[in-house]
């Protein structure tokens, strides 16, 4: 999962970037409503924490801006405005969820599993696809009921896939996930953890969208000598 923080205070914004990545996110924090509109029209990211009070405008703004332009990516907003209309006035606006300050990490993060969670149509923590299974809390993965052992840029793809099943996805889009917006990596990078996906899943688990992308596709069967008689 790739996250957009949007946050002014340094020390904050450090302290919830450390926090993200040691859970396995990828982070980009920008500081302004200017930067995070033009990142959010340049790149893909998963999710957005937004932050209110920022040093050229409100975050309501950008929020507004998101919505109008139909842009539905999930966005979390964080702020230490605890007023009752301040979360409503944020929710009409599009929030998808409101956090306040202080607050405690691991819920942040469970806020952010389930607002993807909600974006990609799944109701449940556990991430099911016929027989592949996919924790997103212990981020453990099983393949016929099998402890499957993946590598985190594996494991943060194979989240991104089940989260947008039906959803055609651009190799851009997936190293913006992996990654983030400004990290450079080898140009054949997403095809390599593809591969090692494949060989670890099924061949079929990844589709190739000839011209557009790629998109789940269906995991490995369990073997014909150990299907049951």
């Amino acid at each position: 999962m790739h996250v957009l923080l949007v946050e002014d205070d340094v020390l904050v914004g450090a302290g919830i970037e450390a926090g993200l990545r040691l859970h396995g996110l990828a982070v980009d924090r920008l500081s302004t409503v200017t930067e995070a509109d033009a990142a959010l029209q340049a790149f893909h990211t998963d999710v957005v924490i937004l932050d209110l009070g920022l040093p050229d405008g409100n975050g309501m703004t950008l929020l507004a801006r998101l919505r109008q332009r139909g842009d539905s990516v999930p966005v979390l907003v964080l702020t230490a405005r605890d007023a009752v209309q301040d979360r409503v006035a944020g929710l009409r606006a599009g929030a998808d969820d409101y956090l306040l300050k202080p607050f405690d990490l691991d819920e942040l993060v469970a806020r952010l599993q389930a607002l993807l969670r909600r974006a990609g149509g799944h109701s449940q923590p556990m991430l099911v696809h016929g027989p592949l299974r996919l924790d997103p809390v212990s981020r453990q993965v099983w393949l016929h009921d099998a402890p499957v052992s993946l590598s985190r840029r594996e494991l943060a793809l194979l989240e991104v896939l089940l989260h947008s099943r039906r959803a055609v996805l651009s190799a851009e889009q997936l190293k913006d996930s992996l990654y983030g917006f400004e990290a450079e990596v080898e140009s054949n990078a997403v095809n390599v953890h593809i591969h090692h996906l494949r060989r670890k899943l099924g061949s079929g688990i990844v589709k190739t969208v000839r011209g557009l992308g790629y998109q789940l596709g269906e995991p490995a069967p369990l073997p014909t000598d150990q299907v049951p008689t």
